[in-house]
């Protein structure tokens, strides 16, 4: 990850972690002076730091120009999962060869996301997972559309923590597996192989996941 070198980075990184962590929760005002006031810098790189936010989804502007934390909806949730469905079986595709040469990225990425004691080190550590195959496929503009949504997948499971935190030890343990199937499948199938299942698991997600209260 990239580190932030300015104001509004470093304001954008830190309203970042909070929104996904739920301190700022979905339809909170982020008033520029009182944010301002909190991160003991300036209004104006708040500001840029809020436009890059909604860049990223997490921030929505009304028509009177306030920011408030994004509320997303069932029919945001639907085109997510629409998106995922079209970039990430392609993405397993052309992964194949570059995980077969060296799984250790993601094998690091499984063991990690075994030890996951909360629901946000889960999410965090199944994207991270998903993220590394669509790197590995080596399609710039396939990875650029991907982490794009990023932002919003873990906004939408940040939303849901309260439903699924008693499942989190099932939740990590579907997971786990579900990843260590993929990683055989690429180090010892074929690359249409590798794309049927990652079909597979990712309408699996979209059926499985339940809607936000």
């Amino acid at each position: 990850m990239r580190r932030p070198t300015t104001l509004a980075d470093s304001a954008a990184a830190q309203l970042r972690q909070e929104i996904l962590d739920q301190v700022r929760p979905s339809g909170a005002l982020l008033a520029e002076a009182a944010v301002a006031r909190e991160l003991q810098i300036s209004r104006v790189p708040v500001r840029e730091a809020l436009f890059a936010l909604e860049r990223d989804g997490l921030v929505e502007f009304s028509g009177t120009g306030r920011a408030h934390v994004k509320t997303l909806r069932p029919e945001d949730f639907q085109e997510l999962f629409v998106l995922r469905l079209a970039l990430e079986p392609l993405g397993a595709k052309l992964a194949v060869p570059a995980i077969r040469r060296d799984p250790s990225r993601l094998e690091s990425i499984l063991a990690a996301t075994h030890k996951a004691t909360s629901l946000r080190e889960l999410t965090r550590g199944d994207l991270d997972f998903h993220e590394a195959v669509m790197e590995a496929s080596g399609h710039a503009r396939l990875v650029r559309l991907w982490r794009s949504l990023r932002a919003e997948l873990e906004l939408w499971l940040a939303g849901l923590q309260q439903q699924l935190e008693r499942r989190t030890k099932r939740t990590r343990e579907a997971t786990v597996a579900d990843h260590q199937k993929l990683l055989r499948c690429f180090c010892e199938e074929s690359p249409v192989a590798a794309e049927r299942l990652m079909r597979q698991h990712v309408a699996s997600w979209g059926a499985c996941l339940p809607a936000p209260m």
